[in-house]
């Protein structure tokens, strides 16, 4: 059967082009130079003699028709790639994952091992920023976010309640007989500048007098103060984990906090490509003995 196919790398170009609508961020993903992109990209809109994008004063925009024919493409590209993962015995590819720092630091990165020993055919690439990553475009294909409340308003998985514990180092938690002790330390916190006077609430002890420090230590800066022995961290505990396996950390008290939930992002399109569909299992795997049973 004859089928009128464009070539497959002025495809691949349109496709990374439209997604990101920048030549300049296509010719990065493709590894090609911006000519190369701007060259198959008008030689597809001749082929097909059909606008794809519009020129703006800086970069260029999708055209209706170019929107049609991305959202097409993409369908197909991913079917095509998905065929080709599926003739694998095992989970094949790269896999990029954009993760908050502190996160990617102190739970996934200490499990990596684990990963790398079930699954030795993926190349996992872990990013961190501060933004979320665009996995609509691709900027990865998944990513990990905190939520102080409610739920993401895109397509995701809960892997943690983010539940906030008092942490402190082996010779400063000995010290510690009860809540009433944490007023007289020294206390650094993750999150919100209120996060101790609402556990403090929650255990039923009012600080009353003893006023939050007006500053705080940057996450990764107060947590290894902690582990140094300068101070009482509130911190959820998938993120001390390993600490606290290893003796570095010990849990003051028993109260925990609810603030908010980790989650993990993937696309509107569904988690198609078996790389990422096992990234994606293994994490909630990792990730499971930290929400709650109705997650």
């Amino acid at each position: 059967m004859s089928r009128n196919l464009p070539p497959l790398n002025a495809l691949r170009a349109f496709e990374a082009a439209g997604r990101h609508e920048s030549f300049s961020k296509a010719a990065g993903e493709l590894n090609v130079a911006h000519s190369a992109i701007s060259r198959h990209v008008r030689g597809l809109e001749a082929r097909l003699g059909v606008k794809l994008f519009r020129d703006l004063p800086r970069g260029v925009a999708l055209t209706p028709e170019g929107k049609a024919y991305l959202e097409r493409m993409i369908e197909a590209l991913d079917l095509i790639a998905e065929a080709t993962e599926d003739l694998a015995d095992t989970p094949v590819g790269k896999v990029v994952v954009n993760s908050e720092a502190f996160f990617a630091e102190r739970f996934i990165v200490p499990r990596l091992g684990r990963f790398y020993a079930a699954y030795p055919e993926i190349d996992l690439r872990l990013e961190t920023s501060d933004h979320l990553a665009d996995v609509e475009r691709y900027e990865a294909d998944l990513a990990v976010r905190f939520a102080h409340s409610g739920v993401l308003s895109v397509p995701c998985d809960r892997l943690s309640d983010a539940r906030v514990y008092p942490y402190a180092a082996p010779e400063v938690a000995q010290g510690i007989s009860g809540p009433e002790d944490l007023l007289h330390v020294t206390r650094y916190r993750d999150r919100r500048d209120d996060l101790w006077r609402a556990w403090f609430e929650g255990v039923g002890v009012v600080p009353i007098g003893v006023p939050e420090a007006d500053w705080r230590l940057q996450k990764t800066m107060a947590y290894e103060a902690t582990l140094n022995g300068l101070g009482v961290l509130l911190c959820s505990e998938e993120v001390t984990a390993a600490d606290v396996a290893r003796g570095r950390l010990v849990k003051c008290c028993e109260h925990g906090l609810t603030d908010g939930a980790f989650f993990l992002v993937h696309g509107s399109r569904g988690v198609r490509r078996a790389a990422v569909r096992a990234f994606q299992g293994w994490l909630l795997g990792e990730s499971a003995p930290f929400r709650a049973a109705s997650s």
